[in-house]
């Protein structure tokens, strides 16, 4: 059990430790998270490469590892080719998923975090190589009609068991996004565009998060220094949103939006490419395409979903909530998750030391995540605080996905979560405001669905579900993020140990409701700008359909000379589902106020969610998982009440709260 032995250990010596640990105790996890990281000296110690992958302890591994999954992929399709139906078929397509995967998802999250262009540059290559095979894999009319027979042998495949038979349906539904089905021609012109959309997503992935420059003399003296000064230049990199300065938040607004004609060139690129796509494989649009077999079904549905929303909305009050961060402290609110895992899933968080070469950056941590009856379900690497190499955007990436391997054994996944916090300081550890803990909380939800499943293939391992369904656990763990009982087991001033005061948890929930309907409007109207983006080809600019929508969908008036879609990464990885954020919350709230709101830590009812919901990853179709936690099948209305409840005060608290 040594491998598992607390990091507090390993931080005794630490200054910056010492100078606020008189004033409160933490657990092994609290203390970990709260303390500074003073590696040990590894020289004597062999680079084991990032995540455990001996290859990767150099930039040139990349090329290895790739050309390995590649030759194991060679070897699949002929096994796979030659295999008689039956469920040995499925398993074949799963390692065959699993040896790209591995590569892809693990190049996927280094291309973007690594502080190194080189090991970024290599991971890139990667990701593009590797998706080109999957996309001529996904043509290949031979690999198809291996598939094709199980499915078309009703004998056979009555007999598989469900997972089997929903994982070999889901393999055949990528063939047939792909074009599957069209002359080898079209099949080609199909791989072509897929290749293409792999290099403009990338592109434009990229460009969302380059700062825009703007000349010092341009700007004010007294607000250069929010900024980062590039010579005779200042860069502005984001939007400053947090800023008091309301001059630094309109400058910051302003240049970082300013339209880009290389960037609209392609965005308006990928979505054309889009829709060639969707229209040569035989669907009206883009959307149609994206969202066959989620839980929306279809556009117009999406779109009714939408428009819903904005009629039952109405206008709320606004407060400004109070200050938290010293209550938050990173290493009270880890405390608080391994507390409230423990409690509903018999789960603990311990903190490891990792390997030399293993992490990408000194200031990762990792985290076995242990079952009090199960053993090791699995690692989470923690890279939470701020680099200026690393996204804006807080995520969640799996490397390695969970799968039954053929000795018995579980292949275990493996997560990393980025977030944005700052630095601890000599006198003070990393401080959160209200919005970063739940963050925190959120992208652990999206962790514990990685951990928590067991599922037979890796094709459908955690969130590998559908992506309206994909947001549930994380939302749901916002609504724990804001209740008393679960906030009041962690927060606790980090000099003085004293608890956070149930009034001002109370006043920042109700101040969260009166200012949400502004923030569910604002989702509204992002999900219907994706939706257009993705439907019907429209003769007009990306700019000029957002101003469109934002007139109609939002209050807030456009701002002459910017161009927010060029910023919005979310086009990449949401294209035509951004809507999936408002339909998750929708049925995380149902779970909440129906399963967990009366004993947000009773463990019957988490292990009942974990059987329900978290265990099955994508491997059960998703209304059937809601329909087995809430004891009824949902309807786009119960979605639409379920939203619009969330946001109706509780104004007697509210009213007491505020004159106290």
């Amino acid at each position: 059990m040594s491998v598992y032995r607390p990091l507090v250990c390993l931080f005794r010596h630490g200054t910056a430790a010492r100078a606020w640990r008189t004033l409160t105790t933490w657990s092994p996890v609290g203390a970990a998270f709260n303390a500074r990281v003073h590696r040990r000296l590894d020289i004597f110690h062999q680079n084991v490469g990032l995540f455990g992958v001996p290859e990767l302890s150099c930039v040139e591994g990349f090329e290895v590892v790739q050309d390995r999954a590649l030759q194991e992929t060679q070897q699949l399709v002929e096994e796979a080719c030659r295999c008689p139906p039956g469920v040995q078929t499925v398993e074949i397509f799963d390692k065959l998923s699993d040896s790209l995967c591995r590569v892809a998802d693990m190049a996927d999250f280094i291309k973007v975090a690594h502080p190194d262009p080189s090991y970024r540059e290599a991971a890139e290559r990667t990701c593009i190589n590797i998706g080109t095979m999957v996309e001529r894999l996904n043509t290949n009319v031979d690999l198809c009609k291996s598939l094709k027979d199980l499915l078309d042998n009703e004998e056979i495949f009555s007999k598989l068991d469900p997972e089997t038979r929903r994982v070999a349906e889901l393999f055949l539904f990528d063939f047939e996004i792909s074009g599957i089905h069209l002359d080898k021609k079209k099949r080609k012109e199909a791989v072509n565009l897929n290749v293409k959309l792999l290099d403009l997503s990338n592109q434009f992935l990229m460009s969302c998060h380059m700062p825009n420059r703007i000349e010092k003399r341009a700007l004010p003296e007294h607000i250069h220094q929010h900024f980062t000064k590039d010579g005779n230049y200042i860069q502005i990199g984001g939007l400053n949103a947090d800023a008091p300065d309301d001059l630094v938040r309109e400058v910051a607004y302003k240049v970082f939006l300013y339209p880009n004609e290389n960037v609209m060139h392609i965005l308006e690129e990928l979505l054309s490419c889009r829709d060639k796509l969707a229209r040569l494989v035989g669907y009206e649009s883009y959307a149609h395409r994206a969202l066959k077999g989620t839980m929306a079904k279809s556009p117009e549905a999406v779109m009714s979903f939408l428009q819903q929303i904005t009629d039952k909305l109405s206008d709320r009050f606004n407060i400004e909530p109070s200050l938290y961060s010293p209550y938050f402290s990173l290493g009270a609110c880890m405390e608080g998750l391994n507390g409230l895992f423990t409690q509903l899933y018999g789960v603990s968080l311990l903190a490891e030391q990792p390997s030399v070469g293993e992490v990408w950056s000194e200031d990762v941590r990792k985290l076995a995540v242990v079952h009090e009856t199960e053993g090791l379900l699995g690692y989470i690497y923690c890279d939470f605080f701020y680099r200026p190499d690393k996204p804006h955007q807080d995520c969640h990436f799996t490397i390695r996905g969970g799968r039954q391997l053929e000795d018995g054994q579980y292949q275990l996944p493996i997560v990393v979560l980025m977030l944005n916090l700052p630095h601890p300081t000599r006198s003070a550890p990393t401080l959160l405001s209200p919005g970063m803990m739940e963050n925190l909380f959120h992208e652990m939800g999206h962790a514990m669905h990685s951990m928590l499943g067991r599922t037979r293939y890796q094709h459908v391992t955690g969130t590998r579900c559908v992506t309206d369904f994909a947001e549930v656990p994380s939302i749901l763990m916002e609504y724990f993020a804001t209740d008393y009982r679960v906030i009041s087991q962690f927060a606790r001033h980090y000099q003085t140990g004293q608890p956070l005061p149930q009034s001002m948890v109370a006043r920042l929930c109700e101040s969260k409701k009166v200012c949400g309907a502004a923030d569910t409007q604002l989702q509204v109207f992002y999900a219907i700008m994706d939706q257009v983006y993705h439907g019907k080809p429209q003769n007009r600019s990306t700019t000029d359909i957002m101003i469109d929508m934002q007139k109609k969908y939002y209050g807030l008036p456009y701002v002459t000379n910017t161009a927010w879609q060029l910023r919005f990464s979310h086009l990449v990885g949401y294209g035509a589902k951004y809507y999936s954020y408002l339909m998750s919350r929708a049925v995380a709230s149902m779970v909440w106020k129906q399963c967990f709101y009366k004993d947000p830590l009773n463990r019957e009812t988490g292990e009942r969610y974990r059987r329900e919901m978290l265990a099955h990853g994508g491997g059960k179709e998703p209304m059937l998982m809601v329909e087995g936690m809430l004891q009824k099948r949902p309807s786009i209305e119960d979605f639409v009440n379920a939203l619009v409840s969330d946001l109706d005060p509780d104004f007697e608290t509210f009213i007491m709260d505020s004159e106290g």
